[in-house]
């Protein structure tokens, strides 16, 4: 009977790596069985995932931005770590309104991603769009540095652009024109690009780069209308009365109904007409321009009342009014002529009546906006 059982333990100690191995092999054939079904189960989500995100981008791309918060809301029941099924979801919800929604969403995409362009770039829209523009700069400048994918780069101008934008609203002028300048080297020489630079640059008061910008524009199209206009309001705001006076007439030919480069033109014109310091002039003509300027700022001084205690000279005891009398019957052409020293004496004057009267009440018009900017023109000289 020993042997019997001793018969029996040797047969199962021979058979027990038979079933070890049979047992391993089955369970592992399970094992590929059920990850191969989930990876089929996994497969057909991704797909019906995939098949309601297509729908939803076209709803977006349409402008059907219901539909496509419920496409995109079914996309993500397949696959709701998705972070492009839920930032285009959030992309949705602001297109219907939803601004609450999508910023949680985008904020939880931050979060996941913090240099994704798409998402600083809508975060920026959000918050300016609540007044929050320190917020809003900083993810403006997060877009602006972000990763854009190479079909997506112009999304980075847009986010400057965009930011640019808002800095001028808030009167921050400054930070503009440098975010201008950069903007300006990356667009390079097309045209309309160029044009829409350069009116960024005179509404941030940067006119020499606005002249730069509009210039450029038209080396390709010289007879650009709106080009022409804006270099000759750079111009003119640069004191190169000249070139201005070229640009404008061009404008102003170009397009016969520009009203603002009508004015601008007029001042121009004004301005080399009645400026006495002229290289070239006549000595004639000087003293006659000087009579001229004389008696119109005795005028604008008899049309402006100033505020007591603004005297010709700070301390001195004369009125502008008093000054301007006292020197009347010696500015004449006779005497100009005899005494040219009188020219810097009489124009000395009728600088300081413009500027004090233009403070006091207000910009000048006419001749008188003229002599100011004569006067700033030598303002120093």
């Amino acid at each position: 009977m020993a042997s019997d059982i001793i018969a029996r333990w040797r047969f199962y100690l021979r058979q027990r790596p038979v079933v070890l191995a049979a047992l391993t092999v089955l369970a592992i054939v399970f094992f590929l069985a059920v990850t191969g079904l989930s990876q089929v189960h996994q497969a057909q989500r991704r797909a019906i995932g995939d098949r309601w995100f297509n729908r939803g981008i076209a709803d977006l791309n349409a402008k059907r931005f219901e539909a496509a918060v419920k496409d995109f809301r079914a996309a993500l029941l397949y696959s709701p770590d998705d972070y492009s099924y839920q930032l285009n979801l959030a992309e949705a919800l602001i297109g219907e309104g939803q601004r609450g929604q999508a910023l949680a969403y985008l904020i939880n995409l931050w979060e996941r991603e913090p240099e994704n362009g798409i998402v600083n770039l809508e975060l920026a829209r959000s918050a300016a769009n609540q007044g929050q523009t320190d917020d809003a700069i900083r993810y403006y400048h997060n877009a602006v540095y972000a990763v854009w994918p190479p079909d997506q780069d112009t999304m980075r101008r847009d986010a400057r652009l965009e930011l640019i934008e808002l800095l001028l609203r808030i009167g921050a002028k400054q930070q503009a024109q440098g975010e201008l300048i950069a903007l300006a080297e990356r667009v390079g020489p097309d045209p309309a690009q160029q044009e829409r630079v350069g009116e960024l640059f005179l509404r941030a008061g940067d006119y020499e780069h606005a002249l730069a910008a509009f210039s450029t524009v038209l080396k390709s199209d010289r007879h650009n209308a709106a080009a022409l206009a804006g270099a000759g309001y750079a111009a003119f705001e640069l004191g190169r009365y000249p070139e201005g006076q070229r640009y404008l007439q061009a404008a102003i030919e170009a397009k016969p109904d520009d009203t603002a480069s009508q004015a601008r033109l007029k001042t121009t014109q004004l301005v080399l007409q009645m400026d006495p310091f002229q290289r070239q002039i006549p000595i004639a003509e000087r003293d006659r321009i000087v009579v001229q300027a004389f008696q119109t700022a005795g005028e604008r001084l008899r049309s402006c009342k100033l505020p007591a205690g603004i005297s010709s000279a700070g301390s001195a005891p004369l009125s502008l009014g008093d000054e301007w009398e006292g020197l009347k019957p010696q500015i004449t052409q006779l005497r100009l002529r005899r005494d040219p020293d009188l020219v810097e004496t009489g124009m000395d004057l009728v600088f300081r009546i413009e500027r004090a009267t233009s403070v006091a009440c207000g910009s000048p018009t006419g001749a008188d906006l003229a002599l100011l900017l004569i006067s700033n023109m030598h303002e120093g000289s």
